[in-house]
């Protein structure tokens, strides 16, 4: 049975073209982003690797580490981020992990059982600051990554993590927020001076408190 959501992170040491990461000491007290590729020099990720290295600040500005991986070797991913810099006019500015062994890989549940046996399916893990997967993501191969969405939904765990509310269907960054169940009236009054709307018991909207 594949991980599921709110289960610990699996913990790995591996080889990176920053060097070798023990996983969660890597991480910190920091959130993370850990995405597959189903190898190197393939064309939808070589657009994706260079859209995070542009958007990076918007990782560290939520405190969210980002790092690649896929089953070829370190040698074959410092020719990609050549070609990757290139063609997609930046610099790679976060690790990737060479996991020729496949250990990553199976800790992680990447491997397509109806494909080749080496082939990672194009995951996206989003990991709390707690260790544990908030978020899991699957895209068939044809399809680029939504980064703009990525950062969307860390905003939102975020804002659950730290405020006690969940976002709304189509919710952006600034827009009212849902008060989870768990939270009283009572307290309610005082945890969100801005007030609330009860449109109905279980349905209470706030301004976003951080904002």
């Amino acid at each position: 049975m594949g991980l599921r959501l709110g289960d610990v992170a699996p913990d790995f040491t591996a080889e990176t073209t920053e060097g070798t990461i023990e996983f969660h000491k890597w991480l910190g007290d920091s959130w993370g982003v850990l995405f597959s590729h189903p190898a190197d020099y393939t064309p939808v990720c070589t657009t994706e690797l260079g859209t995070v290295a542009k958007i990076k600040s918007e990782f560290d500005k939520r405190n969210v580490k980002v790092i690649g991986l896929s089953v070829d070797s370190l040698d074959d991913h410092q020719g990609w981020i050549k070609d990757i810099n290139e063609t997609q006019n930046t610099s790679v500015n976060f690790p990737m992990i060479a996991d020729k062994d496949k250990t990553v890989a199976n800790l992680y549940d990447m491997i397509h059982p109806n494909s080749l046996n080496n082939l990672t399916v194009r995951s996206v893990f989003i990991i709390g600051a707690d260790k544990t997967i908030k978020l899991t993501l699957t895209y068939p191969a044809s399809t680029g990554r939504n980064f703009p969405e990525i950062l969307r939904v860390i905003d939102s765990l975020q804002l659950t993590a730290n405020h006690q509310v969940a976002t709304p269907a189509n919710w952006q960054d600034g827009d009212d927020c849902v008060i989870v169940p768990a939270v009283s009236n009572e307290e309610a009054d005082k945890k969100f001076p801005k007030g609330y709307k009860a449109i109905k018991p279980y349905l209470r909207m706030t301004p976003q408190p951080n904002k």
